[in-house]
């Protein structure tokens, strides 16, 4: 039989009485296949030479989905995220997708597999935010694959996740931020709390802070970075510092005056610290540190402080973040403009920080309506 071109097809029956197609492709290379009958093989034949045009032909080897995942994450993932963010996919792929989906064939997975998946992750208990991360990671992997040639198309494209419930944000309000600011006066961490609420600061971002990125005269901040925990499986266990996960992430913001002065307090007591502890003291200059100069814990350290303010002053028990969302409800309130708002969170779009606070909207459009009531109502 005469060799083909690429881009041609051939047709014939085996020994066996199977029949084959063969499609030439490039470097000398050929894909075969198979059927019981002439015509089923013709009907591949055609489809395959359709997508070869179209360049989605799969030519990659056959292989099943776990094994995948796990090169996927190791050789072609894992240098492009962050430590968590692998410990986090590691996870996933080892406790869930692969015992999960890890058998079927790339190639024959399909929406049916993914959306049955789904389904028994939410019947075993497992929460609709922690389904759509499954997704997410699912996603992006059979994003590669489409480009490795190994699969034609996506199937989680063809795929809906479960819908995300809305997470209830418990913002303290003006007073209960007067009371927590009254519990923290004069404890040694009084700034860090004061910061955190005038400015939306995340906590990794905070205890990353350094006195370089201040500048107490001109009465701003610029975050630069965060501390991060390093994964338990990798070596050198602790925390380390890292770039911000967004350019957004990246900013600087104005200080309220009331800061800055807490803020030169705040250093006066450090200096303090720092002739106490004499040769033990360790030049980190870190803004928020332990008595020896090194960052602090974010458990140990602030949370569990933060937890002992809030039963001090008789406050809801909230989390560390619920800081943040105090300090943007708060601003929202004033009538800031949530674009101003989004660049003193870091928000990287304006539709994250409209829809985190969408709770705070409709009395910003009551002023709106009331405001153009007085200009065109009488």
């Amino acid at each position: 039989m005469a060799k083909r071109g690429h881009g041609e097809g051939s047709i014939y029956c085996r020994k066996d009485g199977r029949w084959t197609a063969e499609i030439s492709l490039e470097g000398g290379k050929s894909k075969f296949l198979y059927g019981k009958t002439r015509k089923e093989v013709q009907e591949k034949l055609k489809t395959a030479l359709y997508e070869q045009q179209q360049g989605m032909l799969v030519t990659g080897p056959q292989q099943k989905v776990g094994p995948f995942l796990t090169r996927w994450l190791e050789d072609g993932h894992k240098q492009s995220i962050r430590s968590r963010t692998y410990e986090r996919y590691e996870e996933i792929v080892r406790l869930h997708l692969v015992p999960g989906i890890g058998h079927h064939q790339l190639q024959k997975l399909s929406p049916q597999h993914l959306q049955s998946f789904y389904t028994q992750k939410l019947e075993e208990g497992l929460s609709t935010t922690t389904v759509i991360s499954f997704h997410s990671l699912l996603h992006k992997a059979l994003e590669t694959a489409v480009r490795w040639n190994l699969i034609a198309r996506n199937p989680c494209d063809l795929v809906s996740p479960p819908r995300r419930r809305r997470f209830e944000i418990q913002p303290l309000n003006m007073q209960q931020i007067h009371q927590l600011l009254a519990a923290t006066r004069g404890h040694r961490m009084e700034a860090l709390f004061i910061l955190a609420l005038a400015t939306g600061m995340r906590r990794g971002e905070l205890l990353a802070l350094k006195w370089q990125d201040l500048d107490l005269e001109q009465g701003n901040v610029q975050v630069r970075r965060i501390l991060t925990r390093i994964p338990t499986k990798l070596p050198g266990r602790g925390f380390e510092e890292a770039e911000p996960k967004t350019d957004r992430g990246r900013r600087s913001i104005v200080l309220p005056s009331f800061t800055v002065e807490a803020l030169k307090q705040h250093r006066l007591r450090q200096l303090g610290a720092m002739l106490t502890a004499g040769p033990a003291w360790q030049d980190h200059d870190y803004v928020f540190c332990t008595s020896i100069g090194t960052h602090l814990n974010p458990t140990r350290d602030v949370l569990d402080v933060l937890k002992s303010f809030l039963e001090k002053a008789g406050l809801p028990d909230i989390r560390f973040h619920d800081l943040r969302h105090s300090s943007a409800t708060m601003l929202l309130g004033m009538k800031v403009h949530p674009k101003i708002v989004q660049e003193i969170l870091g928000h990287s779009q304006i539709s994250i920080t409209l829809d985190i606070y969408s709770h705070v909207l409709p009395t910003m459009q009551e002023e709106a309506m009331r405001k153009i009531d007085e200009a065109l109502g009488g």
